[in-house]
Parts: C-alpha cells; structure tokens; sequence
C-alpha cells in the first residue's frame, strides 16, 4: 500500500536538506522536501524574490509529484506562508490537501512590522536579526567566505516572506494546526492562524526560539501524524455523509 504523502516546505535559507532531523520520524508518510531555485539540487537555477512567483514554483512542483489526493502540506517560517498559499492554489484547482501544518510564524496579517524588513537591512544589522533568530550555524555566520555565499539566498527568501500580501487573503475550507516557539515574538498572536481557515482549528505552542523545530522532532511528527488522522477520519465522515440513500 503506498503511502501518504507529506510535502514539506522550507524556511528562509534552507533547502531538501532542511528537514533531514525529523524525516526518520515520518516514516508513515513518504515525504516529499520542496526547494525553492538557487541553492541545493537547484543552487544553478536564478534566485526567486517574489511570493507569488515562489508561491507558483512550489506549486508546479507539487502538482507534479502528486499521486493521489491523500496529502498534506507542512510549511516552517516562510514555508508556513507559501503552505497556505500554495493550499488555496490547489484548493481552487480541486485537489486540495487532507491538512495543513503551519509553524515559525503567526500567520498573515495587517500588523506587520515594517521596520524589521530582513532583506533591506545592513549587513552588520543582518547579521544580528540572524543570530537572534537562530537556525543559521555559527560557522556559516562568523565565516566570510560561506556568509557570502548564503547571503543572497537568505535576503532574497526573507523578501518573499516578508511581501507576501496574504494578509487579505480568503480562507481556505482546509483544517490548519499552528505551531510556533514559545520565545517567538508575538507568539501570543499564533491563533491569527484561524482567520485562514472556515474549517477546524488548532495550534501548539512549545519551548524555544524560532527554530524550536529542531529540538521537538518527536512533539512535530507526532502532530503532523494527529493532523492526518483526523483529517482522513473527517474526510470519510463527509464522504459517507453524501453517499445517496439506498
């Protein structure tokens, strides 16, 4: 019996490799890692800046690599954005996913901090948001030669994170689970989340910084695999619900 799949997308800077610390726990599932042009299988094609124009790259890619209609999506940091919006974009083409899982931020929205616009910042000014984010490893950071490498990848990730104009956005009739860190800022605000959604509702808030996913893989698989459950079992509710009468 094949198994469902579980596309993944990732954050600001990262790529396929960036969710290698949780996959041996997704065993259930057969995880698809999405990655955005200019870096890692894809580090020879051009860099995208533009939401719309990722949120479109992800989505072919996706569409291309659909089996069946037993999926879901899980989206980290700028994932969490495109998961939503790549969501709605197969929604409207009528296959959407079972769920979608969605951490590292609180969700779109029309308060949003236009003076911590990553992408636009100096470079000493960059540096800094990065290390109080975390995620970006020290030697990378405090090496010239690999920061300057990274550089671009990451400012041009943030400038699709940070314009991506959902905040207006219609909701999607999909279950979403919001998860964030509990030193996140605003994280307070993590139940935005159900704004975007006129189906079920839930969301977790665990210990750690903005990439408190690394040290809770067990807590994610172990919801991302609740998220599925539920959803499937929902799914076959209303699919027997509209069975004709005999």
């Amino acid at each position: 019996m094949k198994k469902t799949q579980l596309f993944m997308l990732h954050f600001a800077g990262g790529n396929r490799y960036s969710f290698e610390f949780i996959k041996p726990l997704l065993g259930v599932f057969e995880v698809e890692v999405l990655e955005l042009p200019g870096r890692g299988g894809r580090m020879n094609e051009k860099l995208i800046k533009d939401f719309e124009t990722a949120s479109y790259d992800i989505f072919s890619q996706l569409s291309g690599k659909l089996e069946s209609p037993d999926f879901l999506i899980y989206g980290h940091s700028m994932g969490a954005y495109l998961t939503l919006k790549v969501a709605s974009m197969l929604e409207n083409k009528g296959t959407p996913p079972l769920a979608i899982i969605v951490s590292g931020n609180i969700g779109p929205t029309t308060k949003r901090n236009t003076n911590v616009m990553r992408h636009t910042m100096e470079k000493d000014q960059f540096i800094t948001e990065l290390e109080k984010l975390g995620g970006v490893p020290d030697e990378i950071i405090s090496n010239p030669e690999f920061f300057n490498y990274f550089e671009p990848i990451l400012r041009a990730d943030f400038e699709i994170a940070e314009n991506n104009e959902l905040e207006f956005h219609l909701p999607i009739n999909l279950p979403i689970f919001a998860i964030m860190g509990s030193q996140e800022d605003r994280v307070a605000e993590i139940n935005n989340w159900g704004r975007f959604t006129t189906s079920e509702f839930d969301s977790a808030v665990l210990e750690g910084n903005h990439f408190f996913i690394h040290h809770h893989a067990k807590k994610i698989a172990s919801i991302i695999k609740t998220c599925y459950g539920n959803a499937k079992n929902n799914f076959m509710f209303h699919e027997n619900r509209s069975l004709p009468e005999s």
